[in-house]
């Protein structure tokens, strides 16, 4: 658990925890209830809170329903059998520092496509209306801070008594323990991997779903929906696609590889993914703009090419792991750094670090084309509330961060030769500025 003690001050560590685990929760609520019932607008939604107080509060807080509950026990067994039971190749996830290796079924492709054409079934066969998730989503909303409050206690309890491999154990600190995790890949059984349960297959599939729902309900609220939803549904369904596309790509990541199951990541794809993440969809519903054919294109086209080149970014790397560094970037043999590294179990082990294509313009230059995706998928909002732009704001803090969480590890990990791959990749994000 050192890493979750040395990226920031330990009084800057203890606040943003305890912050995030009291002011998330709440935050969730008062977007979902600003963007539906206050029109979009922070002011709104200010001036009520001032008038009645924390009662005030309270009273817009939905309680949790059988109707809630039941659409996420449907949605979540669904899902988890779709992960344990549909046909996939097998891969392996990177090496863990204590020299482990998870095995993963990839069949995120198919889960996707199976939930989505499910989905469509049922609303076009008059089985179940997806408007009634967005009839119900505060106490949707409401239901998953409870119900993830809840597996976050199993997680903290099972990571104690039931580790799932020895790349586990605790700071001493309970509240660290808890925010942070005390497994890097809890299973349930062999083969039941938590942090891809909650990552891709509740998380990320629910964007997708939630997208679809809003699109739903302005059709069926309006008879048409506004050329702005389809700009914003089409794009985001188009990232999710990437992102099950590359989904193995994803098990290398920080979040899957170096971050453990806790409170920030596993409670922040359950409940922070669907609900702050498919926030401009929601914001649409109520608020369809008319963007006109030519506009609407433009930022459509702009927000494909970002999510392209995003996975273009990942795939070039993906290919150079793969390939061991014989495979070409962008027509030429790849430009590269060998660093050499020791396990926490002793093991000399060693790492290509590439310095060329897309991954020689910054370090983390992948995160630029994915920020300004999220931007293209709120702007068909425009401008007249702040509120759609959360979202961005909140991603673009996530991933700087996260890009020095990432820096700070590799220079423990990597030494001399992480200097020497930031004197050859000088900028961290952004080319030629930061």
């Amino acid at each position: 658990m050192a890493e979750a003690k040395t990226v920031h001050s330990p009084l800057v560590t203890y606040f943003s925890m305890l912050s995030l685990l009291t002011l998330c929760p709440p935050f969730v609520i008062l977007l979902w209830y600003t963007m539906v019932h206050a029109d979009g607008s922070i002011v709104q939604t200010f001036d009520y809170l001032r008038q009645h107080g924390l009662q005030g509060f309270l009273d817009i807080w939905p309680r949790p329903t059988a109707v809630a509950w039941k659409i996420i026990a449907v949605y979540a067994a669904f899902e988890a059998a779709l992960q344990l039971l549909l046909p996939g190749k097998t891969v392996k996830g990177p090496i863990s520092p204590a020299g482990n290796q998870p095995v993963y079924k990839a069949n995120g492709m198919a889960a996707y496509f199976v939930t989505l054409i499910t989905y469509l079934g049922l609303w076009w066969f008059g089985i179940f209306n997806p408007t009634v998730v967005y009839d119900h989503l505060g106490e949707i909303y409401s239901a998953l801070i409870v119900g993830s409050f809840i597996f976050c206690i199993f997680l903290y309890i099972k990571g104690h008594v039931a580790p799932s491999s020895t790349d586990s154990g605790s700071s001493g600190n309970i509240i660290i323990d808890f925010y942070w995790g005390m497994e890097l890949y809890p299973r349930i059984g062999k083969d039941f991997d938590i942090k891809v349960f909650t990552n891709c297959r509740f998380g990320m599939m629910s964007w997708a779903v939630l997208a679809l729902t809003y699109c739903i309900k302005q059709y069926e609220q309006n008879g048409k929906v506004a050329d702005s939803m389809l700009v914003n549904t089409i794009l985001m369904l188009v990232y999710v696609t990437k992102f099950f596309w590359w989904e193995a790509g994803y098990w290398n990541t920080m979040d899957i590889a170096h971050d453990r199951a806790g409170f920030y990541i596993c409670w922040g794809c359950l409940v922070w993914v669907p609900s702050i993440y498919t926030s401009p969809g929601m914001y649409l519903v109520n608020h369809p703009v008319n963007l006109g054919t030519q506009l609407a294109l433009y930022i459509l086209v702009a927000g494909i090419l970002c999510i392209y080149i995003n996975y273009d970014c990942d795939r070039q790397r993906q290919e150079f792991r793969r390939t061991n560094g014989k495979c070409s970037v962008w027509g030429k043999a790849p430009s590269k750094i060998s660093a050499t590294y020791t396990t926490t179990s002793g093991e000399n082990k060693t790492s290509l670090l590439l310095t060329s294509g897309w991954w020689g313009l910054s370090r983390h230059f992948h995160y630029v084309p994915e920020i300004l995706g999220a931007f293209f998928w709120t702007v068909p909002a425009l401008f007249n509330h702040f509120l759609p732009y959360f979202y961005v704001i909140f991603l673009t803090i996530l991933l700087f961060d996260r890009a020095k969480r990432d820096d700070d590890r590799c220079r423990s990990k990597y030494g001399k030769y992480w200097k020497l791959y930031c004197e050859k990749v000088r900028y961290r994000i952004i080319p030629g500025i930061y």
